[in-house]
């Protein structure tokens, strides 16, 4: 017979709620602050993806994104962060040269 799967012992430790978090990101667009989150959680930095504090229900969508992370991982999210945005702006520069060869009919005679 199998055995009983608890799913609390499952779950992820919730984290202390009178940790204090610290903002590290904000953005309009919320795909940008999701890539973001994703960049810190590969580097082993818990965050939160939070909707910024505007009224919701006069302006709904409007305000956009915020992310904090614990006090104490702060400084490192955000060397993460801009050592990210320097390496996206420097692909910036990778455009593809392409050489126009235009050829001229030769002058009729």
């Amino acid at each position: 017979m199998a055995e009983p799967v608890n799913p609390a012992a499952e779950t992820q430790p919730r984290p202390n709620p009178n940790e204090k978090l610290v903002k590290v990101f904000d953005s309009e667009v919320e795909p940008e602050a999701m890539v973001v989150k994703g960049l810190l959680e590969s580097a082993g930095i818990d965050s939160d993806l939070t909707a910024a504090a505007l009224v919701q229900d006069m302006f709904p969508g409007l305000g956009g994104m915020i992310i904090l992370v614990r006090e104490e991982d702060a400084e490192r999210a955000r060397q993460l962060i801009a050592g990210q945005r320097r390496t996206s702006l420097g692909d910036d520069d990778e455009t593809a040269e392409i050489e126009i060869a235009t050829e001229q009919p030769p002058p009729k005679p």
